[in-house]
């Protein structure tokens, strides 16, 4: 076994995606709902295993219906940011001079924002929803996927292949599809799972301040009805804030992986 621990994360993982889909199975009505009295210990009822909040809702039910929400948010916003910064990082790698420094320089003027204060805002403005989360995680994630794609296609695009891809008289277009990126693919990947771990980060953090969709349990939200009774219910925000530690070093394990697998010449060096 060459990297145990991205078989944990795979485990990890595969374990959450099973609670994100059999949610609506075990736990058919609403995760809102009172299902016992407030502040029932875990353990103690085999109905709430893991016991109820301040309002009598199972904290059960909340963590496996919360893992769609964070899934979803996390997958969809790091695929909008890949769709927004691979375009853009491939031509300013691509074209250079002027059409690379405005791109860079439109690039930077997003990364000089803090990208959770930017969320914030971001969020405020469009209302607190599940897609308005996800268009504030992508808006604030694409530049790192711009300047990854950007230095890796700077460094094909002097290869021969593409130089002879060039003499033949193909459009920038087909260089970049057939020839350039799909040997950025393997930094992309990797970059990408790492991206699905900050946005569930994200979306708990906005999820935690009130800024979540206020129609679906998150995993953030339970933490934030927790805190004010921590002392007395410790379980109510122990258990999602133990969810979230895993999920998000499941994905970085994964990622680690990935990147020995992809970069096996970097992995022996290490």
């Amino acid at each position: 076994m060459r990297h145990p621990g991205a078989v944990i994360g795979l485990a990890i993982l595969t374990l959450v995606v099973a609670a994100a889909l059999l949610a609506p199975v075990l736990y058919p009505t609403s995760p809102w709902r009172m299902v016992q009295r407030p502040f029932v210990p875990p353990f103690t009822l085999d109905r709430v295993p893991l016991g109820t909040d301040a309002l009598g809702r199972d904290i059960a039910a909340g963590l496996m219906h919360g893992a769609g929400v964070s899934l979803i948010v996390g997958l969809v916003s790091t695929l909008a940011a890949l769709v927004i910064g691979v375009p853009l990082g491939a031509l300013a790698g691509y074209l250079g001079g002027r059409v690379d420094d405005a791109l860079m320089r439109f690039t930077e003027l997003f990364q000089t924002v803090p990208s959770f204060a930017l969320a914030i805002v971001l969020v405020a403005i469009l209302q607190p929803s599940l897609s308005s989360m996800i268009l504030a995680i992508a808006l604030v994630s694409w530049p790192p996927v711009t300047r990854l794609v950007r230095g890796e296609v700077l460094s094909l695009r002097s290869r021969e292949y593409v130089q002879a891809a060039i003499v033949t008289g193909q459009t920038t277009f087909t260089i970049l599809r057939r020839e350039v990126l799909p040997n950025t693919l393997s930094p992309i990947v990797v970059l990408a799972s790492l991206m699905v771990a900050t946005a569930i980060l994200l979306e708990s953090s906005l999820s935690f301040l009130g800024l979540g969709d206020p129609n679906r349990m998150s995993w953030g939200f339970m933490v934030g009805a927790g805190r004010t009774v921590i002392r007395q219910a410790w379980w109510i925000t122990a258990f999602p804030g133990v969810v979230i530690l895993l999920t998000v070093l499941a994905l970085n394990l994964i990622g680690e992986g990935l990147n020995d697998a992809l970069n096996p010449r970097l992995s022996r060096e290490r």
